[in-house]
């Protein structure tokens, strides 16, 4: 495919939503064509997925319930949507992606991140994305940013205890630390522009020229 696929991860508060609209507009504003999307979401469908994962009164889900419905909502929102931005050449930024189910699913639940990834290979088909920026932050201040961000929608994952979202930031290292050559580790807990540009200037490695 023509395109480049970007992913960003990041536990809960770690900035990554605001940092993909930031990168997303100065990449456009360069003359790249850019597609933003989310996930669980990006199209109608995945959307309504989304909706009975994030439910505050769901609470009674079963973790490989949830693994599942990431990883349906992963494969629709990829044909319909991503891949075919991709095919045509433009440069797709992700708010997340599969290294979330391995991380939250896989690690957090207990499902085992082998077996989450297996149920998420069949998903994409190995369409993996060739850049995922994590951007990194200590689980206790990713919630207190969150806390303090009273515009925020709260989601089931909010409710969570301290030490889910421990499993979660450990998952991520895990995952950086297996995967380095696409995994880029970003240090969200400094002022918003200096993440910005230290997650811009590892993008740019793998930028194409603008035609």
């Amino acid at each position: 495919m023509k395109g480049l696929f970007v992913t960003f991860e990041g536990g809960e508060g770690a900035g990554k939503s605001s940092m993909l609209h930031a990168i997303g507009k100065e990449l456009s504003e360069e003359g790249y064509q850019v597609l933003e999307t989310r996930e669980p979401g990006g199209i109608e469908i995945a959307e309504k997925i989304r909706h009975v994962i994030l439910d505050t009164s769901h609470t009674a889900m079963d973790a490989r319930t949830e693994a599942l419905l990431y990883a349906a909502a992963r494969r629709q929102h990829l044909v319909e949507k991503v891949v075919p931005a991709l095919q045509e050449g433009k440069i797709v930024l992700c708010d997340r992606f599969i290294d979330s189910s391995l991380a939250y699913q896989g690690y957090a639940r207990g499902l085992g991140m082998d077996e989450v990834y297996k149920v998420n290979d069949f998903a994409i088909e190995h369409c993996m994305p060739e850049l995922t920026l994590l951007f990194d932050i200590e689980p206790s201040e990713g919630l207190s940013r969150i806390a303090a961000n009273k515009g925020r929608e709260q989601n089931r994952l909010d409710l969570e205890e301290i030490d889910f979202h421990q499993k979660v930031y450990d998952a991520y290292h895990q995952l950086a630390g297996k995967y380095p050559n696409r995994i880029k580790v970003i240090n969200a807990g400094q002022p918003f522009d200096k993440v910005k540009s230290a997650a811009y200037q590892v993008l740019r490695t793998h930028l194409p020229e603008v035609k």
